[in-house]
């Protein structure tokens, strides 16, 4: 069987009415290659007096990955990055031993009709880089690399697929793929890495003859190719890699194959010792059942 077991996910509402969908970790699957957070958000039309602004809060252990199909946001982290993030683009930022960001709307959207529509994952990090130093890179669209043909349009986000090798650059193999094709078009999936997903995101596609249901993540059997047929124009994305190095401990936004060092880090972010966000003057406060 293609599609060995389809997650379904759930909404969560992050605050403001901002709901996502959120895929991983999953009760059946923490994590496809090192995505252990797959959250989808919008398409939506932000309301004039939205705000859906999220304010400093601190990761550790994992790298955050952000694309956008629609909108924009102003990225800040506390190395000092500033960085406006749009459509198309790749935003990898790594938290190592710990980085604290923001995501706000950009002034020129704030109050003007716009719409929002993106997907945030989370890569958990291996062991043996958990501490590494905090860092942030941006990849804009125009040099992420392209597969073109008859109906066909893969943008190789992350990982290499089709000869074609994204600038990205990763602690573990990892594979990220947006995936468009036109009604009827057909598109060969071969190689794929040991863990693989697909998520769509737009349109009806068959996997091997099987129908991929929109707002479910199919986990596949990779052991052999892979055919999508699109009966309609369609939408979707891949995400695996190799399976990580051991089970990951989550909790709130912290990510450690040690217990013990997230609760050293809600210690930390309780008692404001991480670096704060330069300009920053807001946080996200530790939850209050985070452990201690």
């Amino acid at each position: 069987m293609t599609i060995t077991t389809l997650l379904k996910g759930h909404e969560k509402d992050l605050g403001g009415g901002f709901v996502v969908r959120r895929y991983l970790p999953a009760a059946l699957k923490q994590a496809v290659g090192p995505f252990i957070f797959f959250d989808h958000f919008g398409p939506v039309d932000v309301p004039l007096d939205a705000n859906h602004d999220v304010r400093p809060h601190p990761h550790i252990g994992l790298a955050t990955v952000t694309y956008l199909f629609e909108g924009a946001m102003d990225h800040r982290d506390s190395v000092g990055s500033v960085q406006r993030i749009e459509p198309g683009a790749i935003n990898w930022m790594t938290a190592g031993r710990g980085i604290v960001h923001s995501e706000r709307t950009p002034a020129d959207l704030v109050g003007v009709p716009h719409r929002t529509h993106g997907l945030q994952l989370w890569a958990a990090l291996p062991v043996a880089h958990e501490e590494t130093a905090p860092g942030f890179c941006h990849t804009p669209a125009a040099a992420i690399p392209e597969y073109d043909a008859q109906g066909i349009r893969v943008r190789v986000l992350v990982g290499s697929a089709f000869g074609l090798t994204s600038p990205v650059q990763t602690f573990s193999p990892t594979l990220y793929l947006d995936i468009q094709l036109q009604a009827d078009s057909s598109l060969v999936l071969e190689q794929l890495p040991p863990e693989a997903a697909l998520y769509p995101i737009s349109g009806t596609v068959q996997v091997n003859g099987e129908t991929l249901d929109l707002h479910a993540m199919a986990l596949l059997d990779t052991s052999q190719p892979l055919t999508l047929t699109a009966s309609s124009d369609a939408q979707l994305v891949l995400i695996g890699g190799e399976p990580l190095d051991g089970h990951r401990f989550m909790s709130w936004n912290f990510v450690s194959s040690r217990k013990e060092r997230i609760v050293q880090a809600s210690a930390d972010w309780e008692a404001q010792r991480f670096e704060p966000v330069p300009g920053e003057t807001e946080f996200i406060p530790l939850p209050a059942r985070l452990p201690k």
